[in-house]
């Protein structure tokens, strides 16, 4: 309580000290109005300053509005060429079923529907990374084995397990391979 007392006591002696020392200024009259003048410029550049934040803040949660709906509906075509797929792979199926070649029918099928993904990955700009009988490269490739080979030099690919891929020009899939090494 005493602690609280003397903290009021302070705070109003600083008041009066404060009051005391203000002091009157006189200034022509040029003088004056030129302050009044730069005020002024400080608050219409303050209110700028204000409004141009405002302004940025708003743009930022547009682009970020915009760019939220980019990538929602980025693969819309791609989705949509795959839709096409979909249904050659459908009427492949019911071609087959309601066929009495049955198997040889849906082969075919099935080999048209591959020329046709593929044409369509072409054309989203995916292509296979070309790796059998080529020197491992561990950007475009992944050794799953090592098989000893005489006959091909260190680090050939003999055999493609899984096809690698690229996206306009850049690796999307690493192909995994098997590779020769020599014989000790």
């Amino acid at each position: 309580m005493e602690e609280h007392e003397n903290n009021s006591k302070n705070t109003q002696e600083h008041a009066d000290n404060h009051k005391q020392e203000e002091k009157v200024i006189t200034l022509k009259e040029v003088e004056y109005l030129g302050l009044l003048e730069e005020v002024k410029k400080g608050k219409d550049g303050w209110d700028k300053m204000l409004r141009n934040q405002a302004d940025l803040e708003n743009t930022r949660k547009r682009l970020d509005r915009e760019k939220q709906e980019f990538v929602k509906f980025a693969n819309e075509g791609l989705i949509f060429d795959l839709l096409n797929v979909l249904d050659d792979l459908e009427r492949t199926v019911d071609l087959a079923e309601s066929s009495k070649e049955g198997l040889s029918v849906f082969l075919k099928g099935v080999e048209m529907i591959l020329a046709h993904l593929y044409e369509m990955l072409k054309n989203h700009g995916v292509k296979p990374i070309d790796a059998e009988g080529k020197i491992f490269d561990p950007n475009f490739h992944e050794a799953l084995m090592q098989v000893e080979n005489k006959e091909l030099p260190e680090h050939t690919i003999i055999e493609v397990l899984q096809k690698g891929y690229l996206i306009h020009g850049r690796v999307l899939r690493t192909a995994k391979v098997k590779v020769s090494k020599k014989s000790m």
